[in-house]
């Protein structure tokens, strides 16, 4: 394998992609020997790679196990090179996003993936996870002065929860200053529009584009 940059790189983009969460190590430790900057290796090598995974699991040729593994990797790889960020970026501050399934729901794969590609888009996140109390999106909110709340559920039953969360955080006077995302499959853009919500997010690559449009950074 060649010590160029660009193509250590490229063996980032692909160990993620291909799910190799050992050789990413190998590659990652070779990047970092060589003295290329670690914030080139994880934004076009790691988050690249992450990147196009999800693109083949939009086009469903990858399935949630996939990127899953594929996640693994790119974890591997910045536990390699995050020790070697320059001080200015390693501590450089991210919107903070509070995630999770409404009360009555338990089903968090499709949550889980908004999380990884948030992690990967360079938010900061705190996953409430599954079933959570609806009192806990504004609590956590309140704590960690989050910009976003993402809600999601795959039950018609307890979709009316994502409106009271969005009640609750009007009541506690914070509404003006968090914007809402919600998802899953019975969730629509005409029901994010009905309880005040600011965004629906189709999927876990579309949750990054509407994140990044809620702060302005899109």
């Amino acid at each position: 394998m060649s010590n160029s940059k660009e193509e250590l790189i490229a063996e980032l983009s692909r160990c993620v992609l291909e799910m190799e969460d050992e050789e990413v190590k190998e590659v990652a430790q070779k990047y970092i020997d060589a003295g290329y900057p670690a914030f080139d290796g994880i934004m076009s090598g790691l988050v690249d790679g992450m990147n196009k995974a999800s693109e083949l699991y939009d086009e469903q040729e990858y399935f949630v196990t996939d990127i899953l593994l594929c996640s693994d990797a790119m974890y591997a790889g910045l536990d390699m090179l995050r020790p070697y960020l320059p001080e200015e970026e390693a501590n450089a501050e991210k919107p903070a996003v509070v995630i999770g399934v409404v009360e009555g729901d338990t089903h968090d794969i499709g949550k889980n993936l908004v999380k990884i590609m948030l992690e990967t888009a360079g938010f900061e996140i705190f996953d409430l996870g599954r079933d959570v109390p609806l009192d806990r999106f504004v609590d956590k909110a309140r704590e960690v002065d989050a910009k976003i709340i993402c809600m999601s559920t795959l039950m018609t039953t307890t979709m009316d929860g994502m409106k009271t969360v969005i009640e609750k955080l009007k009541s506690s006077g914070i509404r003006d200053h968090v914007k809402v995302m919600v998802g899953g499959s019975p969730v629509s853009q005409k029901f994010a529009d009905e309880i005040g919500a600011d965004k629906y997010s189709v999927n876990a690559v579309d949750a990054v584009r509407v994140a990044k449009e809620l702060i302005g950074a899109a």
